[in-house]
């Protein structure tokens, strides 16, 4: 039996996808800015911001962060 998750907004949303978005979005511009990490700062990429991303815990809940922000925005 599989457990739906219906509190949880990220729930089968990858890190991929929410990257992308938040570049789409805002730009990496304006993600370095909100999020001062090097992958976003300096010579950004989905490639590097995910490798990084996925080795570093506190930056992955920043973007999360982020990303749940900008689609509740958008919901308004």
């Amino acid at each position: 039996m599989t457990q739906e998750h219906p509190n949880d907004p990220l729930h089968g949303v990858t890190l991929a996808t929410i990257v992308e978005y938040l570049e789409a979005e805002i730009g990496w511009e304006e993600l370095g800015r909100a999020i001062p990490i090097r992958c976003f700062t300096f010579d950004p990429s989905i490639k590097s911001s995910l490798t990084f991303l996925r080795k570093t815990p506190w930056a992955r809940t920043k973007v999360e962060n982020l990303y749940l922000e900008l689609l509740e925005s958008d919901e308004r």
